[in-house]
C-alpha cells in the first residue's frame, strides 16, 4: 500500500547562525523550558491563536522555519526540540511518545497556552498524536504529515517493509558505529527518501549532521525508534479507551512518498480525516515543496479561526 516509507549543553553548538538556510525571523525568540525530566529548546513568534509545529527523525525544530515565517503573521507559533534531539537536552530516557506528550503538555503550560493547533511531521506525528489522544480537548485541529503511527491502522504491515531497518538499528555498538560518520548515516534518509535529493540542501545537511554529533543526539535518535512497541501498546490502549480522535485531521502524504496512505492510516484513528498530497515531494516536505506544504497547512489550520 505504501510506496516508500519514512525514515523515519546547547551552548556547545557553534555552527555559524547562516548553516541552515532558511533561518528563523528575528521576531521569534527562543528559550529553554525545564520540564517533565528534560530542558526543552523553544521558539516562539507571532501573535495570535497557538500552532505547536513538531520535526521528525534526521531534523530538528529549524525545519518548519518556512512555515512559521508564514503562520506568525496571524498565529502564535510555538516551535520545540524533541527531547534528545536539536538543542534541547539530551536525557537517558523518555523517548516513548506518552512521555514526549507530557513535553509538549510543559511546554504550552509554561507559555500559558491552554489549546493550540498541532503540525507535526515523522516522529513529530506520533508525539502529536499521543498529546492529542491524552488530551483532546487542548487540540483544535491536527495536521501528520508522512509518517505512520505506531499501533494504528496496518502498522504490522508497514513494519515488513524493509525500508524501515532503521527501525531496529540501535545499541551501544551500533551508536559506535555511527560516532563520526553522522552524516553517512544521516545522507541514507535525506537521499533514500526523497523524490528529488538535491533539494536537501548541503548547507542544510551540514547543520543537521552537526547537531545529531552532539554528544547524546545519536542515542536519543535510536531511542526514538527503539520506544516504537511501547507506543504501539500505549496508542492501542488510547484507541481502546477514548475511540477515535474527534479533531478534524490532515493527514499529508508527499507524491512520491506515503501520498494518500497517510489518509488511510489515519482513518483508522481520527473520526474526521481530510486527505492531502504534497506534489513532486518525497518525505522531506519542507526542502522537497515548501511553498505547496504551507498552502495546504494554513488553508486547513485558517478553517478553524
Amino acid at each position: 500500500m505504501l510506496k516508500i516509507a519514512l525514515a523515519l549543553g546547547a551552548l556547545a553548538f557553534a555552527a555559524p547562525a547562516t548553516a541552515q538556510v532558511p533561518d528563523f525571523p528575528t521576531s521569534f525568540k527562543t528559550q529553554e523550558i525545564a520540564t517533565n525530566g528534560a530542558t526543552i529548546h523553544v521558539r516562539v513568534g507571532g501573535q495570535g491563536p497557538a500552532v505547536v509545529l513538531l520535526h521528525g527523525y534526521g531534523e530538528t525544530g529549524d525545519m518548519w522555519a518556512p512555515m512559521a515565517a508564514d503562520l506568525a503573521r496571524n498565529y502564535t507559533v510555538v516551535v520545540p526540540d524533541l527531547r534528545g534531539l536539536g538543542l534541547s537536552s539530551k536525557p537517558a530516557s523518555g523517548f516513548d511518545k506518552k512521555t514526549q506528550a507530557g513535553d509538549v503538555t510543559g511546554v504550552l503550560d509554561a507559555l500559558k497556552i491552554e489549546r493550540a493547533d498541532l503540525v507535526t511531521h515523522d516522529i513529530g506525528n506520533m508525539v502529536g498524536f499521543a498529546f492529542a489522544a491524552q488530551h483532546p480537548r487542548r487540540v483544535g485541529r491536527l495536521a501528520l504529515i508522512d509518517a505512520p503511527v505506531p499501533g494504528v491502522g496496518p502498522w504490522e504491515e508497514i513494519l515488513k517493509n524493509p525500508l524501515l531497518w532503521h527501525f531496529r538499528f540501535g545499541g551501544p555498538d551500533m551508536e559506535r558505529l555511527v560516532a563520526g560518520r553522522e552524516r553517512i548515516y544521516l545522507d541514507r534518509f535525506w537521499n533514500e527518501f526523497s523524490a528529488t535529493p538535491a533539494r536537501f540542501s548541503e548547507a542544510s545537511r551540514e547543520y543537521y549532521a552537526k547537531l545529531y554529533a552532539l554528544p547524546g543526539a545519536m542515542h536519543s535518535g535510536f531511542a526514538q525508534f527503539a520506544a516504537f512497541d511501547q507506543d504501539a501498546i500505549d496508542n492501542r490502549a488510547y484507541l481502546a479507551a477514548g475511540g477515535k480522535l474527534a479533531m478534524p485531521v490532515l493527514a499529508i502524504g508527499g507524491e512520491k512518498s506515503f501520498g494518500t496512505a497517510m489518509a488511510a492510516v489515519m482513518r483508522a484513528a481520527a473520526a474526521d480525516v481530510t486527505e492531502g498530497v504534497i506534489p513532486d515531494s518525497g518525505h522531506w516536505i519542507m526542502e522537497e515543496n515548501p511553498t505547496a506544504t504551507v498552502a495546504m497547512v494554513r488553508a486547513f489550520l485558517d478553517k478553524g479561526r
